[in-house]
């Protein structure tokens, strides 16, 4: 047990180490703060030594010049402390503020680089809260709590000084019950650590639950699933609810424990000075001084039980936080990737098996070869392994086996950037952005002009309905484009895949949203736009392959089929079956 506690103390050390290198960057302003706390200590320290002074040399002496001069002087120090306290505040909170965006920096730009299987397993609710509520927590504990703990160190430092100045034997008994309050700051620090982690990780199931009830709420509008969605987020917020309850039930019982334990010490300590001064052994300004002293340095040792809960929290935090930090990326640039231009867009799969988990293989021992400007054609039933076929292209994934190659380089040895610039992509899941119409089909395409905007989106068949749009291209879609209808939203991805003029094409679905004339005009520009470039095609709806130049059926991720349209309803097979189930022939 002692050797798990000294591990874990150890890594806690460490990762609180981590979270205080954030404060480098800002060393010049957390110097001047430091010296600004040091200055609002002082103070603290210099009024209950000047208690003695007041008692004994104005009121009990009679000195009317000292009594004339110490309310000035007190005034010079209140207005010396407001001076510094503004001061150390306002800089701390701009360190802090900085770090928070440093940290959210780090995190989005890592999130930038990691790949398609992190997010597939990772919810994203729990990013978010990752994100903002933990990452705010790192901050609490890293800027609050440094802050907290220099300014009332050097004010119980100072304090100290003035109790064993006034009286060293009272001062001795006093310091006896520190012992007694370190191991509740202890005890209750790690226990809050503990809930806190919890805590943490309720909040990011809520997060999730909340993405997916908000992203699917025409589902569950439609499915009459209201009550039942009620149900699983009051379940969640109940246990964050229980969580946190523990969580401030720590926070409520530390400070009454610790002012017990002062309270205990200031009765004996009042009954045995009290007896020094009627004894005559000490006088009144001085056992005043004295308590005076006693009673501010419970106040900074109280907050430094807080300052001991923070740092626990905010460990647990950023142990979250780094752990998405420190995720490598499983698809990355190997250290000699080749930069390639613009590809001819020959692509080659040489025996290429994938698995997503383990040895069941969503892909086994496909073969085949487009050479640049070929339409290739992938059809299949639904979980055939189409999408993840052509997602490999792009190094979403890489295979298990084999090898895909683009003009004849393995795409592991091409950097990202340049593999990806050569592959535009339309995919049946319409991505689109909360920003405008022009900025949605530029995306992704350098130094585009209004007029290639333009261009794009007519060759899409969208400038007609863009332009009658509220601010044309201006008009800003709403999140995913929900002011559009589902085929403006389609119409706009391919625009954007136009822009690109890639060498390679993906389209998985590209025209499953559109009515049939749009569709038929689409089909007219695709066809302009598939001309000289490599095309890997996605479609259930088999009419619009029939001009490809080789089909690839797939079944249970294998390539069972494949020639042309015509060859392959005269094989009579796999394909004809799929060509006859959808057009009702017998």
């Amino acid at each position: 047990m002692g050797r798990k506690y000294a591990s874990t103390l150890k890594q806690d050390r460490g990762i609180y180490r981590r979270m205080l290198g954030y404060l480098k960057e800002y060393w010049l302003k957390l110097l001047i703060a430091s010296i600004l706390m040091v200055g609002v200590s002082g103070t603290q320290a210099l009024l209950a030594f000047l208690v003695k002074p007041v008692m004994d040399d104005i009121f009990f002496a009679g000195d009317i010049n000292k009594l004339r001069l110490m309310p000035l002087a007190i005034l010079v120090i209140f207005v010396f402390r407001a001076v510094c306290d503004y001061g150390r505040y306002y800089l701390m909170a701009d360190a802090g503020q900085r770090i928070i965006m440093d940290i959210r920096n780090q995190i989005y730009f890592h999130l930038q680089k990691l790949s398609l299987p992190f997010f597939i397993k990772t919810p994203t609710g729990i990013l978010i809260s990752r994100i903002t509520n933990d990452v705010n927590s790192v901050q609490a504990s890293v800027t609050n709590a440094v802050t907290a703990l220099i300014r009332e160190l050097f004010t119980v430092i100072g304090l100290i000084f003035v109790v064993f100045y006034r009286d060293w034997k009272l001062a001795l008994i006093a310091m006896v019950v520190f012992p007694a309050a370190i191991y509740p700051i202890n005890h209750f620090g790690h226990r809050l650590k503990h809930y806190s982690t919890k805590s943490m990780k309720v909040m990011g199931d809520v997060m999730t639950l909340l993405d997916e009830s908000i992203s699917g709420i025409r589902i569950v509008k439609a499915y009459n699933m209201e009550e039942h969605e009620k149900i699983r987020f009051e379940k969640e917020n109940r246990r964050y609810y229980r969580n946190w309850m523990r969580r401030l039930a720590i926070r409520a019982i530390s400070t009454p424990m610790m002012e017990l334990i002062g309270g205990i010490a200031i009765a004996f300590i009042l009954w045995y000075g009290g007896m020094n001064v009627i004894n005559g052994t000490s006088t009144t300004g001085n056992f005043f001084s004295f308590m005076t002293a006693l009673f501010m340095l419970y106040t900074p040792i109280r907050k430094l039980n807080n300052v001991n809960i923070d740092i626990q929290e905010g460990i647990a935090a950023a142990k979250r936080v780094f752990e998405i930090i420190d995720t490598k990326p499983d698809i990355f640039d190997k250290p000699d990737a080749l930069d390639l231009n613009r590809a001819k867009g020959d692509v080659e799969y040489r025996d290429v098996w994938f698995s997503y988990i383990g040895d069941k293989y969503a892909l086994e021992g496909i073969r085949l070869h487009a050479r640049p400007g070929n339409k290739i054609a992938l059809v299949g039933e639904s979980g055939a392994g189409k999408t993840t076929l052509v997602n490999l292209l792009p190094r979403f994934f890489d295979p298990t086996k084999g090898q895909i190659l683009l003009d004849g380089n393995d795409v592991r040895d091409l950097t990202l950037y340049s593999l990806r610039k050569n592959i535009a992509m339309v995919t049946q899941e319409m991505i689109l952005f909360n920003d405008s119409v022009k900025m949605n089909i530029a995306y992704g395409t350098e130094n585009a002009s209004e007029e290639d905007i333009i261009q794009a989106a007519k060759a899409a068949n969208a400038h007609d309905f863009i332009e009658n749009m509220s601010e044309g291209y201006e008009t800003i879609i709403g999140e995913g484009g929900i002011r559009m209808s589902g085929g403006q939203r389609q119409r706009i991805c391919i625009a954007r895949a136009i822009i690109r003029n890639a060498p390679v094409l993906i389209l998985d679905e590209a025209t499953s949203s559109l009515d049939t004339e749009s569709e038929r005009e689409v089909h007219a520009a695709m066809d302009k736009l598939m001309a000289d470039r490599t095309t890997l095609i996605i479609a259930h709806r088999l009419s619009t392959i029939a001009s490809a130049d080789w089909i690839i059926v797939l079944n249970k991720g294998e390539i069972v089929e494949q020639g042309s349209h015509d060859s392959l309803l005269k094989q009579d097979g796999y394909y004809t079956r799929l060509y006859n189930l959808q057009f009702g022939n017998a």
